[in-house]
């Protein structure tokens, strides 16, 4: 009962996103969130310090991880069986909220341009999801998000280690912390099967140089 009702509570906190879960298809594959401020021609070296090519590849790639997963964070509320998919589900759509707000702000001040769409990928999975229901849902939704943040989580690392810039180096702490976050709740789904890591472990590995 306890579960229940901590579970219950976190949906509530998260009522922007749950209170649609009546939407149809093209509304669920939305964010919600504004769309990216236009930038200016410029340099890359700011006040706050140089901006690597991979520094402005991150903002790039969680701007695009925010646009299709907290929809699909919203979509398990209505179509997971598992409550610790819901629950996960909540966790993405709070954590996705908060992110892209830091990661709208972060790219106006260095004037980095983040796109206003998720890849066309991304896109096919949210409609595959939309598809999906109960069981067959649960683990889609485990093992395709618990792959992705897997992925990224490797880049925020690199970037946070290497950052020249100290908006980026702030940006990549809450990413950091909001990417592990996904990744605990989704590994405790114990729905992510062995070749999702496998998956993420050959995605990340270093590559041989000849």
């Amino acid at each position: 009962m306890t579960v229940v009702l901590l579970l219950l509570a976190a949906v509530s906190a998260a009522a922007l996103w749950v209170t649609r879960g009546s939407a149809n298809a093209s509304e669920l594959a939305s964010s919600g969130f504004p769309s990216a401020s236009p930038v200016a021609p410029g340099g890359d070296v700011t006040s706050a310090g140089e901006l690597s090519e991979l520094d402005k590849t991150l903002l790039v790639k969680v701007r695009q991880a925010n646009l299709w997963e907290a929809p699909v964070g919203r979509l398990a509320q209505t179509h997971a069986s598992s409550e610790a998919v819901k629950r996960a589900g909540v966790h993405l759509m709070e954590g996705h909220s908060k992110l892209d707000a830091m990661v709208r702000d972060a790219s106006q001040s260095l004037n980095v341009a983040i796109p206003d769409e998720a890849t066309p990928e991304q896109q096919a999975l949210v409609r595959k999801m939309q598809n999906a229901s109960g069981a067959e849902f649960d683990q889609m939704f485990a093992n395709v998000l618990r792959s992705s943040h897997g992925k990224v989580f490797v880049t925020i690392a690199q970037v946070r280690a290497t950052t020249k810039n100290s908006v980026v180096r702030t940006f990549a702490d809450q990413a950091n912390l909001t990417v592990l976050d996904h990744q605990k709740v989704l590994d405790d789904t114990g729905l992510v099967v062995g070749g999702t890591y496998d998956e993420v472990a050959a995605a990340v590995a270093p590559k041989e140089s000849n």
